[in-house]
């Protein structure tokens, strides 16, 4: 066969390959659109708070970064921002966690009830619970009023909304559902054989319960534990709501500085450190879920 009959098919065969190489442009096309939307949206307004905090305003002859970092009002936000965030994770393991196992393992009527309630508190906003603790808990509010009408005593007994204990028992009141949720769904998909085995072998029901159910409900335990730090650390509306002037935050303190006192270099730099604390925990909340992931599976 000469050369030429050879390289015939060839290039025949060259044209029908281009149709091939201009659908395989179509996905970046497609995903563009997107991709432009979630730099305008999420990653400019990024790089804008980092390149504000960069400004050195006239008449600060030191960096904004090393002023902010280092002013005591500064630590004392962040550590009361870490102590309630892991206080209230805390509380919402552990409220979570038996609220998960009473309506999973102990059946009583309106169990379905009490977990579509839970679930509603899921679609509402975070201010609606503070309002409700300052209905209840307030100094004007039912629980002071039923106590002033029994001892006789005008003086308000509870007052406790704008410490730092109001914040954390809102947010554990509003939080916990994120927990509840992970552990229902683990808990229905393990196998009710291991339980009847285990009650056979005449195992009691807190050993059940500690070697049989805890160790598969560990996975959304932790994706729960993990997404509670990350959303309690960011939270503002509570804090504004029940903790007012009482409880500084870094998100009240960043809202301080931006809106109240205008200083928005001051305000940029905490919002790069607010955003590298929540870029830092969501990593390690990924990873951690991966890590579980991956276990399960073998």
């Amino acid at each position: 066969m000469s050369a030429p009959a050879v390289l015939e098919p060839i290039a025949a065969a060259e044209p029908s390959s281009l149709p091939g190489r201009q659908r395989n442009w179509k996905p970046v096309v497609w995903s563009l659109p997107p991709m432009l939307v979630v730099l305008f949206i999420a990653v400019y307004p990024i790089i804008r708070v980092l390149a504000e905090s960069t400004v050195t305003p006239t008449g600060r002859g030191t960096s904004v970064w090393s002023q902010v970092l280092g002013s005591e009002s500064f630590r004392d936000a962040l550590w009361r921002t870490v102590f309630i965030a892991v206080s209230s994770v805390a509380g919402c393991l552990v409220l979570g966690t038996f609220l998960a196992i009473v309506l999973a393992f102990v059946p009583f009527p309106g169990s379905q009830v009490v977990g579509r309630l839970i679930d509603t508190v899921l679609t509402l906003p975070s201010f609606l619970i503070t309002l409700a603790f300052t209905f209840l808990y307030g100094t004007a509010g039912a629980v002071n009023a039923l106590i002033s009408r029994v001892t006789g005593n005008n003086e308000p007994v509870l007052n406790f909304l704008s410490t730092p204990l109001g914040v954390i028992l809102a947010e554990i009141t509003f939080f916990t559902p994120f927990v509840v949720r992970p552990l229902l769904a683990a808990f229905a998909q393990l196998p009710r054989e291991q339980l009847d085995v285990a009650a056979s072998l005449g195992a009691s029901p807190w050993r059940v319960l500690r070697q049989v159910v805890l160790p598969e409900a560990w996975p959304a335990l932790a994706a729960g534990g993990s997404l509670v730090l990350l959303l309690t650390l960011n939270e503002f509306g509570i804090v504004l709501f029940t903790g007012a002037k009482g409880v500084i935050t870094l998100p009240a303190l960043i809202y301080t500085r931006g809106i109240v006192t205008f200083d928005l270099p001051g305000a940029a730099v905490l919002a790069s450190v607010q955003v590298l604390l929540s870029l830092t925990l969501y990593i390690g909340y990924r990873l951690i879920f991966a890590r579980f992931t991956a276990r399960k599976e073998n």
